[in-house]
């Protein structure tokens, strides 16, 4: 465990976090994360991203597999894929403290083309190892970025290269190289991906998907799936759902008004689709979420 990370992580979320327990920095795609209890189910399609724990524990689930990670191990999610976490040690003491940094795909690409790695063909999209000692160390030197704002645009980026390096060099390397094939599927999925995360509330045709991928449907279609674990209606559907359930847990929003600003034409519909992701309808789902979170008070 790097105390010194652990402490700088947790200054600045004393200072900086919203009451949802999030920091979010300066430095793009660094990202801080409290949690003073245990956590409900978290949904999402995540993006490539690692998670450093620096204290407390966390379940992932992606499909069938979960994955435990306590202080001192580092989270590596490789693709968009859709997880269900949850935040299963934290107290008001000892609250659950992380660092999460969003993987940049051309860095790697261009680390990789320096270092002459190879990419990797397949391998689990999700997987937890010890944090290596210089990832930590790399780290560090970011967090303490942020105490003089003014040399976060001059020394930031070069930083974030150097964590990158340190990922592709350790542990993590042969997972995460898979992501920086020239123009390899993963990128061109990538770039698939980035539309429906900006326009999910819209009709897209797999066509339109297909050609910002540079691929023909059919091998979009296989591609995508083999990506993301999901073809591009499911993952549409699955952020629908993830947004429209954010919008009446945090903003309070009623189930028909949440239906229609993700997207959906039907009511109904979309109460049935959400029984089956999140397990109860969506005014049930709401009240048990809320009963939780008062019990946690």
């Amino acid at each position: 465990m790097n105390h010194t990370l652990l402490n700088a992580v947790r200054r600045y979320l004393e200072a900086y976090a919203d009451p949802a327990g999030l920091a979010q920095t300066p430095i793009p795609g660094l990202t801080t994360i409290r949690s003073t209890s245990p956590s409900g189910l978290v949904y999402a399609i995540s993006r490539p991203l690692v998670c450093l724990v620096l204290q407390g524990s966390k379940q992932v689930a992606m499909g069938t597999q979960t994955f435990s990670f306590d202080a001192g191990d580092s989270l590596l999610i490789t693709a968009d894929v859709p997880t269900v976490s949850q935040v299963t040690r934290a107290s008001a003491d000892a609250p659950y403290l992380s660092l999460v940094l969003d993987l940049d795909l051309a860095v790697i690409a261009d680390l990789m083309v320096e270092m002459r790695a190879l990419p990797v063909a397949d391998g689990a999209h999700v997987r937890s190892e010890p944090t290596d000692a210089e990832v930590a160390d790399a780290a560090v030197r970011l967090m303490r970025l942020l105490d003089r704002p003014a040399s976060v645009p001059v020394l930031h980026a070069q930083l974030v290269r150097e964590l990158h390096y340190w990922l592709l060099a350790g542990r993590h390397g042969a997972a995460i190289r898979r992501l920086g094939g020239p123009d390899g599927h993963a990128q061109r999925v990538a770039r698939a991906v980035a539309v429906l995360r900006t326009e999910f509330a819209s009709p897209l045709p797999v066509d339109r998907l297909a050609a910002t991928a540079g691929m023909s449907p059919s091998s979009f279609h296989h591609h995508f799936r083999a990506v993301t674990s999901l073809s591009p209606l499911q993952f549409q559907k699955q952020l629908r759902l993830i947004e429209a359930r954010r919008l009446m847990m945090a903003e309070g929003a009623s189930a028909s008004s949440a239906a229609f600003a993700v997207g959906y034409e039907s009511v109904s519909q979309f109460t049935r689709e959400y029984g089956r992701m999140f397990g109860l309808p969506p005014a049930k789902d709401t009240e048990a979420v809320r009963s939780w979170a008062e019990a946690g008070e």
